[in-house]
């Protein structure tokens, strides 16, 4: 990889906003996802991201989510099961044109059902789209 790619990799995932200590739970890993991202995530937080089984208390969540993976409300329902109040859930989903692609307003449908709302949308990798999803005010 270029240092061009690296830099790029690096700066879309500071965008993300962990920091070092936090416990980010990933969701949906498979073959396809990409790598950078995930050794950047790791290398900003200096912690191996968490999988599905972990039943502590997380700071972030990131969901790698395609057309057929399922429900995304219930992805997202079991991110927040473990999820600190405050923390940000990141949805990864294949770029428009690209196979598994996800509709922004199928994000946002199932957000708005698991209680979420979809705030910001970018691109995270050649082939990977992130949008930040986090809790709905209540009032404070």
């Amino acid at each position: 990889m270029s240092s061009t790619a690296d830099d790029s990799a690096t700066q879309a995932v500071a965008r993300l906003g962990f920091t070092a200590g936090q416990v980010i739970q990933e969701l949906n890993y498979d073959d396809d996802v990409d790598a950078d991202v995930r050794t950047g995530i790791e290398a900003v937080t200096g912690t191996e991201l968490v999988d599905e089984d972990y039943d502590d208390v997380t700071d972030g969540a990131v969901i790698w989510f395609r057309q057929d993976d399922g429900d995304l409300t219930d992805a997202l329902v079991d991110a927040t099961s473990v999820l600190e109040d405050s923390g940000p859930i990141w949805v990864f989903s294949p770029k428009a044109g690209r196979p598994g692609h996800v509709s922004h307003s199928d994000i946002e449908e199932a957000a708005t059902t698991s209680g979420l709302h979809a705030m910001s949308t970018f691109s995270i990798g050649p082939d990977w789209s992130a949008t930040r999803l986090s809790s709905r005010g209540r009032g404070k």
